[in-house]
Parts: C-alpha cells; sequence; structure tokens
C-alpha cells in the first residue's frame, strides 16, 4: 500500500505551514542552549518531528496503520523537502521573497493566458 494523495496532500500542507512557522521552531530551539549545539540541526528535527506526528495522526484519523512502504514513502517525502525546510530556518526572509517572485510569476503567466 501506497500513501494515498489526500495524505501525501495533508503531508505537503503540513511541511508547507510549519516552513512558513520555521522561525518559530528555531526560538524554540534556542531555548535548549547550551543543551543542543545545533539550533538550525534542532529546529529541522522539531518540525520533521511534527510533521511526522501528524502523518501518524492522519492514519489513526482513519483507523489505520501505516505500513513499512508508507514510512519509506514519508521518508523520502521529508528527504525531498528536507533542503527547503533547512533553508526556511537558515534564511527565512530570504525563502518569503523567493515564494513572492514565484507567486508573482505564475500570476503574470495567468495573466497572460487569460488574454
Amino acid at each position: 500500500m501506497a500513501i494515498s494523495k489526500e495524505n501525501k496532500d495533508f503531508i505537503d500542507s503540513l511541511i508547507d505551514y510549519y516552513i512558513s512557522e520555521s522561525e518559530s521552531y528555531k526560538q524554540i530551539a534556542e531555548n535548549f542552549v547550551p543543551e543542543v549545539e545545533s539550533i538550525p540541526d534542532t529546529a529541522f528535527g522539531i518540525i520533521t518531528g511534527c510533521v511526522y506526528s501528524g502523518f501518524l495522526q492522519a492514519y489513526q484519523n482513519q483507523q489505520q496503520t501505516p505500513s513499512l512502504e508508507d514510512m519509506r514513502e514519508f521518508n523520502q517525502i521529508i528527504k525531498q523537502r528536507a533542503p527547503l525546510i533547512k533553508k526556511s530556518i537558515l534564511d527565512p526572509h530570504r525563502l518569503e521573497i523567493s515564494k513572492k517572485e514565484s507567486e508573482n510569476k505564475s500570476e503574470g503567466t495567468s495573466l497572460k493566458n487569460n488574454v
């Protein structure tokens, strides 16, 4: 069994949410200094842990248990999105600018298509 499209979309939305809130999770990580050596790595761990928890909760709400294949697929999704999660932690303002530029480009494309 593979992760359903609905659950994949949910995971993607969770990742997007946590990326948008990465500064908050970085602040949480800062509270653990000097116990942690790397604030970005700790924030990354918190974020991926929250996404993982949401993934498991989605299955529980559907009265299902993720299979080993589902877990591997989930890990692959996280691995693919890891650079963006990390970038949002290290330079959140630059990510916001990139996102706005991307949105403006797609709006320009849709406007051209409507003309």
